[in-house]
């Protein structure tokens, strides 16, 4: 069983005990290709435990599990390191590091992590449900990582939440992973030029957020108003052009853990995503 700990030296010096294998006195080494920081309110906690799991061995990481509990006092972590053999004498690890956030600690998150950051690697920062855009412990995290990753298929006021999102742009590289679960259908949409430069009504069976990228990439390519139209949908099944369904695109929807590994591969910025979420905000 992981021991309890109460302070972020606590942690640190759990993490140097078990970096030595049970059966070794030598150290195992070091094998992190980044920072991976996730905000998890209670409500996404398993959810999210779901999708690291499936992370584990594609992005070996140092990954941060921060849980927020104002109601709670101080700070309670725990440290797990898991190996996984990737040939004959070599293995991948990553260490996932447990913190429930109670009282002053889950105002100021960012120095609860920044001692716990590894040095010279690239920072993550998972963001689950909506953004408290502008409050210190948002604030205070994007000022110390370089990428957050968000999905506003969780966020409940779209598309009016993008517009608080847009100024975050110029501060940090931001991934959408409900833009990424368009990926297929927007070159699929894309094939049909001449034809869709003209299009001004778009229909979409899908999430919310589908809905409104979408309609928001389109204003912004074509540099006009398209009205939309929303089927609620768990996933994106559907879309018609000015009344005329567009062929399915091929494939199968991506994985929750695929996307987000997909998305800790990328390190610059998406313009076109930017301009797609003013646009559907517009």
């Amino acid at each position: 069983m992981a021991a309890t700990l109460s302070s972020v030296r606590g942690i640190e010096r759990e993490l140097a005990s078990l970096r030595v294998a049970p059966d070794s006195s030598a150290p195992y080494q070091r094998t992190s290709v980044m920072t991976h920081i996730a905000w998890v309110p209670e409500q996404w906690v398993e959810a999210a435990e779901d999708v690291l799991a499936g992370l584990a061995e594609r992005h070996p990481s140092r990954t941060i599990v921060l849980v927020p509990d104002p109601d709670d006092d101080g700070l309670e972590a725990s440290v797990e390191v898991q190996c996984f053999p990737v040939g004959e004498g070599r293995e991948i690890c990553t260490e996932t590091i447990r913190i429930r956030l109670g009282g002053t600690a889950a105002t100021v998150p960012a120095s609860v992590v920044q001692p716990l950051l590894i040095p010279d690697l690239p920072v993550f920062l998972r963001w689950r449900g909506l953004p408290p855009f502008g409050e210190d412990h948002f604030e205070g995290l994007v000022e110390v990582v370089d990428r957050l990753i968000v999905d506003s298929t969780e966020w409940p006021d779209l598309p009016a939440s993008y517009t608080q999102l847009a100024p975050t742009f110029d501060r940090v590289v931001v991934s959408d992973i409900a833009w990424a679960r368009t990926s297929r259908w927007r070159p699929q949409l894309a094939s049909l030029w001449p034809g869709i430069a003209d299009v001004r009504r778009l229909r979409v069976k899908g999430t919310a957020a589908q809905a409104h990228l979408l309609a928001g990439w389109l204003r912004a390519r074509l540099k006009h108003s398209v009205e939309l139209e929303h089927e609620p949908a768990d996933r994106l099944v559907g879309v018609d052009i000015d009344g005329e369904p567009a062929p399915f695109p091929p494939g199968d929807p991506p994985l929750p853990a695929n996307l987000l590994s997909e998305e800790l591969d990328r390190f610059t910025r998406d313009r076109i995503y930017e301009e797609a979420a003013r646009a559907a905000a517009a």
